[in-house]
């Protein structure tokens, strides 16, 4: 489990090796990223990295040089307990039995924030190529009194 003491967090996914100036230029600002898989590419990271530090895990696409990137992760920061996955369909814990207060997942390319028994869960979308007609989004979430709050960003591409 990774523990922070972060304000405001950045939320990405679905890069598939493309990072678009204006993904970053939304999540300028924030205090720390997540990636919630289908990096690509370590250069997504790399530049993600230059506005605030990053964990990341591996989604389906993930191979070569981002195959070492964690299934999932867990993480505390600013009163919430995080838990990452990169299909939500693949969620394999119990997060209100396990004290999670949000779950985030990516794979869908479609973006979401849902409260299902007091657990958030955030899909921030896609910010790689454009899928179907879904729109190209980041997404950020920040905690008032220990409750999550997100706010999906879609980008003008």
């Amino acid at each position: 489990m990774v523990s922070l003491d972060h304000k405001i967090i950045g939320v990405i996914s679905d890069t598939h090796g493309l990072i678009r100036p204006e993904a970053l230029s939304a999540l300028k600002g924030v205090d720390f990223i997540i990636h919630a898989g289908d990096v690509g590419k370590l250069t997504v990271l790399t530049a993600l990295e230059s506005i605030a530090p990053v964990v990341a895990i591996r989604g389906n696409v993930d191979r070569g040089e981002t195959d070492h990137l964690p299934d999932t992760e867990m993480i505390e920061t600013g009163g919430l307990k995080i838990y990452v996955t990169h299909d939500v369909n693949d969620l394999d814990i119990d997060p209100v039995a396990l004290g999670f207060n949000v779950v985030i997942s990516g794979h869908s390319h479609k973006p979401s924030a849902i409260e299902k028994d007091g657990v958030l869960y955030l899909n921030p979308g896609a910010a790689g190529q454009r899928r179907f007609r879904l729109p190209i989004s980041v997404a950020t979430l920040t905690s008032i009194k220990n409750t999550p709050i997100a706010e999906i960003i879609e980008l003008e591409v």
